[in-house]
């Protein structure tokens, strides 16, 4: 795959997608949003990898926020940054998401980091939400999910003083998973993925269904019957024989049932 704003490289089970903007703190453009979400769309369709990493290039930015470039001037969908495609995208993906926080988290980037399933970050990495003081909100993926791992009160603190947040103090308050020193955070990166992918492709996809379809309604709930339990219950003896006996016009043999 080749794309203009990330960069996207597979290592035995690992995926990474790399967010490649650096000169610009790795922020979104309407381009990176499309080409995250595509790229996570390709992976679904792929067995090679079992665990996709998302990270910023160079060492300072993970990701600081999003720009309107190149957008038409509305307030209809067109002009509005495609950010909620990207994050769906990476809720959806069966696969384990890692966000690897190689420096400055904010905003947007931290809800990047936020929406992905698990999150290691090196010791200087900051996190911080700054929409309303510079004239924007997440009221989605942004409170919602934030409010799942931090509470109610410290996600409110967060969006409404906007504090810089340490790697240490985002560890402690749940924010987020492990914190590594900074020149270890590729190698302890790998390391945290490799664990996860030693564990059940399928178990892993149907627990990341099951947290999904407790903010996902009707969507979050169709991965699990659809994604994962259909698709065992078509390899039933019970569906086999429903099928053969549609085919065949004749009564199925309920004995086979419940198989």
């Amino acid at each position: 795959m080749s794309f203009e704003t990330i960069l996207y490289e597979e290592d035995g089970p690992v995926g990474t997608i790399t967010l490649n903007r650096p000169e610009d703190g790795n922020m979104f453009t309407p381009e990176m949003c499309h080409e995250i979400r595509d790229c996570i769309n390709d992976i679904r369709r792929e067995t090679r990898t079992r665990v996709i990493v998302i990270t910023g290039a160079g060492d300072k930015f993970f990701c600081i926020g999003g720009r309107k470039e190149g957008m038409e001037d509305t307030q209809l969908y067109a002009g509005v940054l495609p950010t909620l495609e990207m994050y769906e995208a990476i809720d959806r993906l069966q696969k384990p998401v890692i966000a690897s926080v190689n420096g400055f988290a904010v905003g947007g980037g931290n809800v990047l980091q936020v929406v992905c399933d698990l999150t290691i970050a090196k010791e200087s990495a900051v996190f911080r939400q700054v929409g309303p003081m510079m004239g924007s909100f997440d009221a989605g993926f942004g409170t919602w999910y934030l409010e799942d791992l931090v509470g109610k009160k410290k996600a409110k603190e967060m969006w409404m003083t906007n504090p810089k947040i340490s790697a240490a103090e985002a560890e402690r308050i749940g924010l987020i998973n492990r914190v590594v020193p900074d020149d270890q955070l590729k190698e302890k990166t790998r390391e945290f993925a490799l664990e996860v992918a030693d564990r059940g492709a399928f178990a892993l996809a149907s627990i990341k269904g099951a947290f999904g379809a407790r903010h996902g309604g009707v969507g979050g709930l169709a991965r699990v019957a659809h994604d994962l339990l259909l698709r065992q219950y078509l390899d039933s003896e019970e569906s086999r024989e429903l099928s053969e006996a549609f085919r065949g016009k004749r009564k199925p043999d309920a004995s086979k049932f419940g198989h």
